[in-house]
This record gives structure tokens, C-alpha cells and sequence, in this order.
């Protein structure tokens, strides 16, 4: 099964997408002006968002409902799903999840397309 995985900016339109991660309660490094003008993509600022209480139990939850909903599709016949990731702008907290969620299902028999549509956006 092909699977489409992006981050986007809920400020920047609502995305075309078959499963939605709404992830704008975490930790928003964009109120952190020594991590302001960086991305998710950063160690940094992915351990901002991901490295506390919240994060970590949110990513203890999110992967394996993820990795059950992508076996069900799969076994329902699926051949493509477009899952996307969104925060407020685009930039810090959906681009560090969807960073994660990409290390995770690199190692599993899906083909998977990565992208951050709104991570240059301001």
C-alpha cells in the first residue's frame, strides 16, 4: 500500500486527506524565540514538542492506532492513503510529528511518500 504522510498549516487551508492529526495542542515552539525561525525538522525543536508528558504519551497512543488503521486499510483492499499532520502554521509541531511517524514506518513493508507542504510558509 502506498501512503502519502504530510504536514501542513491548519492557517494555510484545510488539506485533502483521508486521516487528519490534529496536533496543535502540543508544546508551540513558536512562542520560544531562540526556536521561532527554525523548523520541526530540527533536533531541537522536535524535542520542544515531542520530548515531554504531552508529546510522549500523545506518540504512545498515535502509533499504534496509526500502524492499525494502515493494516486494516490494507487489509480492506486500499491502495493508497493520504494521511496528514497539521498544526497551527506548518511549521514546528506537524513537521516534527510527521518526522517521527516517518522514522517509524520506514522499517515496515509500506511505500511511503513524505512532504511538508507549509514548512517555508510563514
Amino acid at each position: 500500500m502506498n501512503i502519502t504522510l504530510f504536514s501542513f498549516g491548519f492557517k494555510h487551508a484545510y488539506p485533502e486527506a483521508d486521516t487528519v492529526f490534529d496536533v496543535r495542542f502540543l508544546p508551540n515552539p513558536y512562542w520560544v524565540p531562540e526556536l521561532k525561525k527554525f523548523s520541526g525538522q530540527e533536533k531541537s525543536v522536535a524535542s520542544y514538542v515531542l520530548d515531554n508528558t504531552t508529546g510522549k504519551d500523545f506518540l504512545n497512543h498515535l502509533v499504534p492506532c496509526l500502524l492499525f488503521l494502515l493494516k486494516s486499510h490494507q487489509a480492506a483492499g486500499r491502495d493508497d492513503l493520504i494521511i496528514a499532520v497539521g498544526c497551527t502554521g506548518g511549521r514546528h509541531r506537524s513537521v516534527a510529528v510527521t518526522c517521527y511517524l516517518q522514522k517509524i514506518l520506514a522499517d515496515t513493508e509500506f511505500d511511503l511518500t513524505v512532504y511538508h507542504r507549509d514548512i517555508t510558509k510563514e
